[in-house]
């Protein structure tokens, strides 16, 4: 069986859009050919990488987030961070993601390009958009939203993380439909995996909490879905392996979606 392979991920670079309160990715040669050289000739190089575990396209830990103190299954956040790392709920405790993903087009059903800044997509817009591609989202799957925002705005940093303007995203009923369907990961090609009104920044992260802290439902986010978009690809063998980073809220992830292919 032959797959065409859809790579969902976004290069990581020093120009790469990060969410307030996050440390930007920075990569620096260490070491560079000719600095020793071997008997034989040769020579290697590397470098230092610098990253918060949410810069990029991430997954996010169940330790992202707490409510009143307490994590996913009402434990202490601040115990179990003690160390300066998590001793629960760290990236290493994701395990490996393989199996059914749904792309949810909201922009394409919608017959627009992008959604507009700070537009929320409701539970209703999901169910609209289901109907519109003709797919079904049952529990287990990873379910991916487009709403085209990265496009003109990704290599503009200001435009991308929408800080003034707003972003569109998931409000809490969209939360709560995902919730009730058990859906194992969901995610998005935007900053963060909300509805975040123009001038409303990063003060109300409700679908965080909702997903991470209530249903134990991780969060990707930083997606490239055009090509998916551009096939018009809704149902495919969705694989991702998350950075194995102990006691880390999130971690690095290069999410693939895979298709049967005659060629």
């Amino acid at each position: 069986m032959k797959y065409r392979v859809y790579d969902l991920g976004r290069p990581l670079e020093i120009t790469t859009p990060v969410a307030p309160g996050h440390p930007p990715f920075r990569m620096a040669l260490q070491r560079r050919h000719g600095d020793a050289v071997r008997e034989d000739g040769s020579s290697s190089a590397n470098e230092l990488i610098t990253t918060s575990g949410h810069t990029g396209t991430h997954i996010d830990a169940f330790a992202h987030f707490s409510r009143e103190g307490l994590l996913f299954s009402g434990h202490d956040a601040y115990t179990a961070s003690r160390g300066g790392r998590f001793h629960i709920y760290g990236s290493e405790t994701i395990a490996p993601l393989v199996g059914r993903g749904v792309l949810i087009d909201v922009a394409a059903a919608e017959g627009s390009q992008a959604l507009e800044a700070g537009r929320p997509i409701t539970a209703a817009d999901i169910e609209a958009a289901c109907r519109h591609h003709g797919v079904e989202v049952r529990a287990g799957d990873a379910v991916l939203f487009r709403t085209g925002w990265p496009v003109e705005r990704y290599e503009d940093q200001e435009a991308y993380v929408g800080w003034d303007t707003g972003v569109p995203g998931p409000d809490e009923s969209a939360a709560a439909w995902l919730a009730d369907r058990e859906v194992r990961v969901a995610g998005a090609d935007t900053i963060a995996f909300e509805w975040l009104a123009p001038g409303a920044q990063h003060t109300q992260l409700p679908v965080h909490v909702r997903l991470l802290v209530d249903a134990g439902i991780h969060i990707i986010e930083v997606l490239d879905l055009e090509e998916l978009a551009r096939d018009a690809v809704h149902e495919f063998l969705f694989v991702a392996a998350p950075l194995k980073i102990v006691g880390a809220t999130g971690a690095p992830v290069r999410p693939l979606a895979l298709v049967e292919s005659a060629a």
